[in-house]
């Protein structure tokens, strides 16, 4: 499963040297963490999360044969949404 989803994002991306897929498990879900070069990022996601939207579909479609869940997130977006929650936080408590 790790390596399908390698597989799409390697052919997504400019520098699919730098792609990298990590799947840990956790019960029957089975969550992936996508990592690419900076600026291959946005066609990770794509247009309007196009492409990352149809890559979780189809994650979400072949665990489901498998009797599985999968959840699958790009690395930047966690950062991001990280950042987005510290400033919330620093907003709404400042020192």
């Amino acid at each position: 499963m790790k390596e399908f989803v390698l597989y799409i994002v390697k052919n997504l991306v400019e520098k699919p040297a730098s792609a990298a897929v990590t799947m840990r498990e956790e019960g029957e879900v089975l969550y992936f963490e996508i990592s690419v070069d900076a600026g291959d990022a946005a066609r990770v996601v794509g247009r309007k999360g196009r492409n990352i939207q149809s890559l979780r579909t189809l994650a979400t479609a072949v665990a489901a044969r498998f009797g599985r869940k999968a959840r699958l997130n790009l690395a930047d977006e966690l950062a991001t949404v990280e950042k987005r929650e510290g400033a919330a936080e620093e907003i709404a408590n400042p020192v």
